[in-house]
């Protein structure tokens, strides 16, 4: 394989380039477990949250300088480079070097010219969540490049901050980013706008509304989340050729004409499915920590196809309040316990290794199981996976989403139960905020924040609860004279008409595409930046 390599004030970092055809695509991956490293950098690559803020400057050193080298070497020129995240910023910085090379301009031109070519699509609507680092850890680990560039430690300092004459701001990634390209987006329409006004001080001529940064709204890959007998299912009704037209909003109508008791039938085999596969799981984990055969026999039994089922599963981290529903455990267990409409919940989901109120959180949820009053209808999955994800989003009849708004940027878990005929019960934020309609979910509060996370958090409880006892647990229970559920289908078929073509990849490529790779491929200006 190709390697590149690069230099830091304290040594050299290499990486081997692996070449993988993906269908259409080709992927580099960059692997720094090779000889000549030093130890610590023969692992940066073995895993993605790991160490220190020197770890993670040399990870992201890795990605963009070393990624657009690796292009280099293999003789591919880009004509549009997209930073997804801060962590890919010092990519445009070797891509100026490189032109000032090739073209013999200097790094104000160079600079300038590239922004034109450059998307850049921020995630992270938390302020922490953006990556910082020292000026000195810049220095050692950027000192050969800025060097190449011409540039002074204080210019390359400013790159990063947002007050360029305030030598005691850290250096931002993302604020690298953002003056490096000429369009910038969130995730959805609510994160634009919570950007637009997280980043405005680095605009300050302009209002908050005019910031240049826009949105495109993520979506799903279909393919990937969609089970075989939804996909069966769409073959039948829609035509065996809506995957490649299931952008068109017109192909999902034809979910109208899908009979109650064939869409019904399908999900109660994918619950079923689920029910098994987290029992089987459940049972598993429990044999290894060797529980005694009670704790077994009890997880044998424990679910019900009959009950309706609600799935959370996610990263635990404490602004998504997996445990937002124990606020009020009376309430909840009144719920859970129903004898005529019961609820039952399979969590799932992983916290970050160095988060430790997230770690709470998890055992908090996982220690539910043992809880006799929950009377076998809570279970927790280990090792959430994307296998895990699949059975879950595939199986359950509502998919909880309650971060603490608006810190959800766009939250994709939800997107990929609607094709498999589950519902939404969510709060109004990332692509819930634009995607409900009033009879395509539910809903949780009314788009509302309170500055103090504890009123907030109460409040939102009590949102929930009632939603739960008022709108998702009758509307389920509610049959017709057939057995079936009829206004909750209806609004099963409303969530994939209005949803279905709106938050799959397709539609998010298409809308990168449009308005941020063609005019950029081509240096104008595109709609996207001045949103």
């Amino acid at each position: 394989p190709v390697t590149v390599t690069i230099e830091t004030r304290s040594g050299s970092i290499s990486a081997k380039v692996w070449r993988l055809e993906v269908g259409r695509c080709t992927l580099l991956l960059l692997d720094s477990d090779v000889a000549g490293n030093a130890a610590e950098d023969r692992e940066l690559t073995a895993r993605l949250y790991h160490g220190d803020n020197r770890v993670r400057i040399r990870q992201e050193l890795l990605l963009g300088v070393g990624g657009v080298r690796a292009l280099k070497a293999l003789d591919i020129d880009p004509s549009v480079l997209h930073l997804n995240e801060g962590h890919s910023a010092f990519a445009p910085l070797e891509m100026i070097r490189q032109r000032m090379e090739e073209e013999g301009l200097d790094f104000q031109e160079a600079s300038q010219e590239l922004a034109h070519h450059t998307v850049f699509t921020t995630h992270t609507p938390v302020p922490a969540g953006h990556d910082r680092f020292p000026p000195e850890m810049v220095e050692e680990h950027l000192g050969p490049l800025r060097d190449a560039l011409g540039i002074s430690a204080w210019d390359l300092a400013a790159l990063g901050r947002v007050n360029v004459d305030d030598d005691k701001e850290t250096f931002c990634m993302t604020v690298l980013a953002l003056k490096l390209s000429r369009r910038a987006n969130g995730v959805s329409a609510l994160h634009g706008h919570v950007s637009r006004r997280m980043w405005q001080e680095l605009w300050p001529a302009r209002e908050e509304e005019s910031t240049p940064i826009g949105h495109v709204t993520n979506g799903i890959h279909v393919p990937t989340w969609l089970a075989p007998q939804m996909h069966e299912l769409f073959n039948r009704h829609l035509g065996v050729d809506w995957p490649q037209r299931s952008g068109d909003s017109e192909v999902w109508h034809g979910i109208e004409k899908v009979k109650d008791a064939e869409l019904w039938e399908t999900h109660l085999t994918l619950k079923s499915r689920l029910i098994d596969f987290v029992r089987r799981r459940a049972i598993r984990d429990a044999t290894r920590r060797n529980e005694p055969q009670e704790k077994l026999d009890a997880i044998r039994s424990a679910l019900s196809p009959d009950t309706l089922t609600i799935g959370f599963a996610r990263r635990f981290a404490t602004y998504k309040r997996a445990n937002l529903l124990l606020q009020d455990l009376k309430r909840l267990l009144s719920l859970i316990n129903d004898p005529q409409r019961p609820v039952q919940f399979v969590f799932a989901g992983k916290a970050h290794p160095l988060d430790k109120p997230g770690k709470t959180v998890l055992r908090e949820i996982a220690n539910l199981i043992d809880d006799g009053r929950f009377g076998g209808k809570v279970l927790f999955v280990e090792d959430y996976d994307i296998d895990v994800g699949r059975h879950l989003v595939q199986g359950v009849d509502v998919w909880l989403n309650n971060p603490r708004r608006p810190m959800e940027a766009s939250g994709t878990s939800g997107q990929k139960v609607v094709l498999n005929g589950g519902l939404n019960l969510s709060i109004l934020d990332g692509w819930w905020a634009e995607a409900y309609n009033g009879q395509n979910g539910f809903a949780i509060g009314q788009g509302r924040s309170h500055v103090d996370d504890e009123i907030q958090d109460e409040r939102d409880a009590e949102y929930l609860y009632r939603v739960l006892k008022e709108q998702v647990i009758p509307l389920y229970y509610q049959r017709d004279s057939n057995g079936l559920p009829g206004e909750w289908i209806a609004r099963v078929k409303n969530a994939i008409r209005t949803l279905g073509w709106r938050f799959s990849a397709h539609r998010m490529v298409m809308d990168y595409v449009r308005h941020c790779y063609v005019p950029a491929a081509r240096g104008t200006s595109s709609e996207l930046a001045r949103r």
